[in-house]
């Protein structure tokens, strides 16, 4: 009968691998979410796109770029709300 022992190292190693999948995938979607929040619903996917960006950054994504550029769309989805509601003083906006 033989047992299956497992190392630290190795227990480590396949701990992180679902944690860096899923941090993978939060970078995708604060991209995603933030690209969309710049057309639609900016209140609300604008801080949604800050804030898996910066889970996917402190979990150790691979998809680092993304992360980054989901964080500056967010970014740029909450200043586009705060330029386009300036103009007229109310929360919501149109164009034309």
């Amino acid at each position: 009968m033989t047992t299956l022992t497992t190392t630290p190292a190795t227990a480590a190693k396949s701990a992180a691998a679902p944690s860096r999948s899923q941090a993978d995938g939060m970078a995708i979607a604060s991209f995603v979410l933030g690209l969309l929040g710049t057309l639609v619903l900016n209140i609300v996917l604008g801080p949604c796109a800050l804030t898996l960006g910066t889970l996917a950054l402190t979990r150790g994504t691979t998809r680092r770029g993304r992360a980054l550029l989901g964080l500056a769309l967010g970014a740029a989805d909450l200043l586009l709300l705060a330029a386009l509601t300036a103009a007229d003083g109310t929360l919501s906006w149109h164009l034309g």
